[in-house]
């Protein structure tokens, strides 16, 4: 018995390796399997070269090599491909063991599995994971939701793996049931979209109206690293705006082509904050970016037909570059505002009770969208956990009140010179939006009772109303 593993994993992919190594590390003996023996042979004598992994050539096997209840942690494409390994190597486990999916599954998916499985007595758990390979080899922050019991059963290792913050505790935490931990992991990633287009948008606006090149935007986000914008992804910005391109000479970045692809968690999250009636304009801004970014031929085309401003930017260069990194700032504190917002409706919704400090404190660690000041937004809900929004959380009220007319220069010029903002300024919109009491939707209710009879309600007298406005 003792020869047996503690996990099997199935998906021996860049992460699924990644994963398998980390557990090792951390004590835990593995089996591994992947369709076709081949990459199983390679990960052996690679990789696994004389290390506490068993290697397996089919489920039946790979059920065999693991000590009961059984943990099965599947690393496969999301979608089909989840279900077909489900439906595979379910004939070959017991009632009481655990299945875990780690792709980035869609959350209703999640919820179906666990139905599922749950009908023939084995537990399942949906876990996030963000970090990238890196991250599975030395420590990602783990999202997991699904049976409770499951979670008892796999906690020890999940901790042990899990990136480690600041403080030393796991970037690891049972989500809640069902779709949970799924669900989290994808409005990360849409907040993870939302920050990679500011950051574009700060580094365009450096570049467009400033003039500078790759090398000293880089070495502005190298300092802005520093500050309370520190995070994982200016960090790497930093890296990348240094690179050469070996073959030109040129600055990497500028020989990259402006396409940028997308896998369809953003998409995701901003159908599901429609759905919920959840406003996150600055996550769905990034998305639609994308999808702009890749009418490449089309752009090039219209570049030569279409005018935009041909006057040059002649202000103060430093002012500038200071409102920019404000704006990035107060953008980024609306785009993490609407992505908890989204959770928050959605614990509700689904019955998930998310604590929305625990979600901030495992994200400090591990993941793409880590950042220093996730601890404020884990401070803002240990104030208050039924924060509505972190705009009203005092701290960050504060910043954007005190930052906003750098904001608000830095949108401005973008208008004024025709450099296209749309995540700073619908960031900036949606907090113009959120500060007002009164919106022009007054007029738009009056519209749609006009032309549909769809009623209305006053701000005088309770009840709701028609007017024939026609005759």
């Amino acid at each position: 018995m003792t020869n047996k593993a503690d996990i099997g994993l199935v998906g021996l992919g860049v992460m699924g390796q990644s994963l398998a190594l980390n557990f090792v590390s951390h004590g835990y003996k593995m089996a591994v399997y992947n369709r076709g023996g081949r990459r199983v042979d390679e990960f052996i004598q690679g990789p696994a070269r004389d290390k506490d992994i068993i290697g397996t050539y089919s489920y039946q096997e790979l059920a065999a090599a693991l000590k009961t209840p059984r943990k099965v942690f599947l690393m496969v494409k999301a979608g089909a491909p989840v279900d077909s390994v489900i439906a595979d190597i379910l004939p070959f486990l017991s009632p009481g063991d655990v299945i875990m999916d780690g792709g980035n599954s869609h959350f209703q998916d999640t919820v179906r599995r666990h139905n599922m499985l749950k009908e023939k007595g084995i537990l399942f758990l949906g876990i996030g994971i963000s970090g990238g390979e890196e991250g599975a080899l030395k420590g990602p922050s783990i999202m997991p939701g699904g049976d409770e019991r499951a979670w008892e059963l796999v906690r020890e290792p999940l901790l042990a793996i899990a990136a480690k913050a600041g403080d030393n505790e796991p970037c690891c935490a049972y989500l809640g049931p069902g779709g949970a931990g799924h669900f989290v992991k994808t409005v990360h990633n849409g907040i993870e979209y939302g920050d990679m287009q500011l950051i574009s948008e700060a580094y365009f606006l450096m570049r467009e109206l400033l003039g500078m090149s790759a090398a000293e935007i880089g070495e502005v986000f190298q300092s802005w690293n520093q500050g309370e914008l520190e995070s994982y992804l200016i960090e790497i910005t930093a890296e990348i705006l240094s690179r050469v391109d070996e073959h030109t000479g040129r600055p990497l970045v500028d020989v990259i082509l402006d396409e940028a692809e997308q896998k369809g968690t953003g998409k995701w999250t901003a159908q599901e904050a429609m759905e919920l009636g959840v406003p996150t304009p600055t996550i769905a801004e990034a998305v639609f970016a994308r999808s702009l970014s890749a009418l490449k031929d089309e752009r090039a085309r219209a570049a030569k037909l279409l005018n935009g401003p041909k006057k040059e930017f002649d202000g103060d260069h430093d002012q500038l570059l200071e409102d920019i990194r404000q704006a990035l700032y107060l953008s980024k504190i609306c785009s993490y505002a609407q992505g908890f917002a989204l959770l928050r409706e959605a614990s509700s919704h689904y019955e998930w009770n998310l604590d929305l400090g625990q979600v901030a404190l495992i994200w400090r660690g591990g993941c793409i969208i880590r950042a220093r000041f996730l601890d404020e937004i884990a401070g803002a809900f240990a104030r208050k956990p039924d924060l509505p929004n972190l705009l009203l959380d005092p701290y960050f009220q504060q910043a954007v009140n005190e930052g906003q007319p750098a904001w608000r220069r830095v949108v401005a010029a973008g208008a004024a010179f025709g450099v296209p903002l749309p995540g700073f300024g619908s960031a900036l919109f949606y907090y113009d939006s959120y500060r007002r009491e009164r919106l022009p939707a007054n007029l738009i209710q009056a519209q749609r009772d006009y032309f549909g009879a769809h009623t209305y309600r006053r701000i005088d007298m309770p009840g709701v109303f028609h007017t024939q406005w026609q005759g």
